[in-house]
């Protein structure tokens, strides 16, 4: 073979495997997601009431009112802190990760046991006492954070402490909020990998439609 063949060969199998690789097999991806997963392709998005996106079924969010099931705590605020506000530096490492804290680090025993500074701007109360005062028996998912800072679940035993507080506040039968629990609970991946979760932003959703008793 001359070189003029050989060298025009190096060049186009290159060019026809990066075409491959990085255009078609992509564009192919894209297609096929959008045809057959279209809710999972375009970010699981969530929709209230009046049809506004108000975030994805992926990634949790803090809630902490009285009103709501309250979220698994994060490390990263779940990606909602300020960048230009961040005084306890929870994004510098990025806006996805666990705090890595020792279980005898000062830092994670005050956040949730809190501490007695007679000061009371420095005086921190503490998840754990904050869930006991709110009437939740607090659990290991409502006390620490996930690998991911970002886990949108809570566990089952933790959803159905917090109904009779939900209940109470918003005027609904227990039964009412044991059923939105049952509907909102995801199951393992094909029934055998991880455990069953509580989807919090989908359960509080499903919460705001229903009515007073």
């Amino acid at each position: 073979m001359s070189i003029v063949r050989e060298t025009s060969r190096a060049i186009r199998v290159p060019l026809v495997l990066w075409a491959i690789t990085a255009i078609i097999y992509p564009l192919a991806m894209v297609a096929f997601g959008q045809a057959v997963f279209p809710y999972q392709a375009n970010g699981s998005l969530l929709k209230n009431a009046q049809g506004q996106v108000v975030g994805s079924a992926l990634i949790g969010q803090p809630f902490t009112s009285d009103r709501y099931f309250n979220s698994r705590p994060s490390t990263t605020s779940y990606s909602t802190a300020d960048p230009n506000k961040d005084e306890v530096g929870v994004l510098k490492t990025g806006v996805s990760g666990a705090s890595n804290l020792a279980p005898s680090n000062p830092a994670l025993l005050e956040r949730i046991a809190g501490n007695n500074d007679p000061d009371p701007n420095k005086k921190i109360q503490g998840d754990f006492n904050r869930l006991k005062e709110a009437g939740i028996l607090p659990t290991a998912d409502l006390v620490y954070t996930s690998g991911s800072s970002l886990d949108p679940h809570i566990t089952i035993e933790a959803a159905r402490n917090q109904v009779d507080r939900i209940a109470r506040v918003r005027n609904l039968q227990p039964n009412q909020v044991e059923a939105l629990i049952a509907q909102n609970t995801d199951e393992p991946f094909l029934g055998i990998f991880g455990e069953p979760g509580v989807n919090v932003l989908k359960l509080n959703l499903a919460l705001n439609a229903l009515q007073p008793s």
